[in-house]
């Protein structure tokens, strides 16, 4: 075992892909699809073989930065490994690219979701559970990696809290937590801590889905694409789905875990004392999700006002459902589409504005989770500096309370979630720029660089005015769309840090 965790972080993770082929190849034992079975099968012993070799080669390497040495393998994680993920998957569906099947496992990886196998009965079930699985280990990744690379570095969101206090230089105070424990304990430990947890919540929506009426394999995907905000499904989205409005209220309830890291790292990076009541993430959340709603559900009721229907109070209710669970999917980045969001068309006779779920999928959900987006903590602290400012004009001589660490998010909380905002709209420039160099329409290019950059893959299909097909861009543009994934994935301030001086030295 302990040869196992001094490996590199990458070469682990090399393992573990090559081992979850294992699933696939299982189930295709189940469903008598002994193609698919073989390919995968195959797929194992090649790529643990491979890592057999990579292992031993780097068995003793010491990196000379351990923070440019993870930054490194968490960009290589999401980048490389879906090279290794695409080529089973590739030998497997037949009448298709490698450019498409790498395109597919660096959505599902970055659990992003977006997908060019949309025609229906276009994969089998083995393949379709290769696409969940990926994702289901795309955000498990995220939550590990969040609070045992991100946070010591102040990365991800956690800037946002230690500007100006204890993490005023970021890398100082990585290297002296990486001098107090080593960093491949420090994995090993959130592993322990975050795996059974993030499997015990998968396991426990599942089986509620199938006792709302789902079948075990819709159910089991739905549940891996909730958990890890990927919105991957089998059947098209939640509209074909058999546990009807009771299995919405139950994915419903788990989107909780990808608005706050305290519902499930509570205590474990030193929040002992915090809860969701005081958490800002949290609140801002629910005030985004109540206020998009009751706009929303305002727009179609004033517009079916002067229709006196029987059945009225039904659809009213139907739509006011519909647009609570959608806009709280496209928050926290999953994507899912509720079957009565359509409903409200028929009722009021207008048409739902997408525009809605860009700016939700834009901000996204909480650090360290899953989601995607500018995330909510940095939303809230540019809320905060705002309020504080306009305070400032009426009352110049006032002074800002709150205690310390409310002033710090006012302050440098606010400056640095600014810098971070810049970036991500200078991110949507350069990707829409580069987009329409392959020949892709400005409305269009917009909607995917959004989906992309905030990893929600599904706002292709109700962002615009008219259905997107990723099947229908060039390749140029899904190498674009590829690139701009783990962008979002790994965010801006990530990829910058690499380039940081002080990272380079010991």
């Amino acid at each position: 075992m302990n040869v196992i965790v001094r490996l590199p972080f990458f070469v682990i993770l090399m393992g573990l892909g090559a081992l979850a082929m294992l699933v696939p190849s299982a189930h295709a034992v189940v469903v008598s699809d002994f193609d698919t079975m073989r390919i995968f099968f195959y797929g194992f012993v090649l790529f643990s073989f491979v890592t057999l070799l990579i292992a031993l080669a780097t068995a003793g390497y010491a990196p000379a930065s351990v923070a440019r040495s993870q930054l490194l393998a968490l960009l290589a994680a999401f980048s490389v490994l879906p090279v290794m993920f695409a080529i089973p998957f590739y030998v497997a569906v037949q009448n298709t690219s490698f450019m498409n099947a790498w395109f597919e496992m660096v959505s599902c990886f970055t659990t992003t979701g977006a997908t060019v196998y949309d025609t229906s009965g276009r994969l089998t079930g083995s393949q379709h559970l290769w696409r969940g699985l990926v994702g289901w280990m795309g955000g498990l990744l995220v939550w590990i990696t969040a609070v045992s690379i991100f946070a010591p570095m102040n990365l991800g969101g956690f800037e946002v809290r230690a500007a100006g206090g204890r993490g005023r230089n970021a890398i100082g105070t990585f290297s002296q937590i990486g001098r107090i424990s080593d960093p491949s304990e420090r994995l090993v430990r959130y592993t322990l801590s975050l795996t059974p947890i993030y499997i015990g919540l998968t396991i426990l929506l599942w089986v509620g889905l199938v006792m709302a009426g789902e079948p075990p394999f819709v159910g089991l995907m739905h549940a891996m694409s909730t958990l890890s905000t990927s919105g991957i499904s089998p059947i098209g989205g939640l509209y074909f789905a058999t546990s009807g409005f009771w299995g919405e209220v139950l994915i419903f309830g788990f989107f909780i875990f990808a608005l706050s890291r305290l519902t499930f790292s509570r205590g474990i990076i030193g929040e002992a004392d915090s809860g969701l009541r005081r958490d800002p993430e949290f609140l801002t959340a629910i005030a985004l999700i109540l206020s998009v709603t009751f706009l929303l559900f305002m727009r179609h009721f004033l517009a079916a006002a002067d229709t006196p229907r029987v059945e009225n109070a039904a659809q009213g209710f139907a739509a006011l459902w519909g647009a609570l669970f959608t806009v709280t999917s496209f928050l926290t980045t999953t994507g899912f589409e509720s079957r009565f969001w359509s409903g409200a068309t028929l009722w009021s006779g207008l048409d739902t504005p997408g525009l809605f779920l860009i700016g939700m999928a834009l901000i996204g959900g909480g650090v360290a989770t899953t989601a995607g987006g500018v995330k909510l903590l940095r939303i809230y602290a540019l809320f905060r500096h705002g309020e504080r400012e306009q305070e400032r004009l009426l009352h110049p001589s006032s002074i800002g309370g709150g205690g310390k660490d409310a002033r710090r998010i006012r302050k440098q909380g606010a400056y640095i979630s600014w810098i971070f905002f810049m970036l991500f709209a200078l991110s949507i420039a350069a990707v829409m720029v580069l987009l329409s160099l392959t020949g892709v329409q400005f409305e269009t290019g917009m909607v995917l660089t959004v989906s992309a950059l905030s990893t929600t893959g599904p706002l292709a299909s109700v962002g615009a005015e008219t259905p997107i097909s990723y099947a229908g861009i060039p390749d140029s543009a899904k190498a674009i769309l590829a690139a701009a994934m783990v962008l979002g994935r790994l965010e801006t301030l990530a990829i910058i840090a690499l380039f940081n001086p002080e990272i380079w030295q010991r």
